[in-house]
């Protein structure tokens, strides 16, 4: 309905509403924010080994991850 009236066009919700429940459409409704990470917390932080040093003379000398 923003693009609508984005547009210029002139739209009323209940006529909107109508339309989609006509076409079997629904509105999806914005999900909530949630957090996923909190930055903030007492767990021990493991030390940074490798200091962006990821060069090795051979292979299996350096291992890294990361996880999300």
């Amino acid at each position: 309905m923003l693009d609508l009236v984005g547009d210029g066009l002139a739209v009323n919700r209940k006529t909107v509403a109508a339309s989609l429940l006509r076409q079997g459409l629904r509105a999806k409704a914005a999900r909530k924010f949630k957090m996923t990470m909190n930055s903030r917390h007492s767990l021990p932080v493991a030390p940074n080994l490798l200091g962006q040093d990821f060069t090795a003379m051979l292979p299996n000398q350096k291992w890294a991850g990361y996880i999300t």
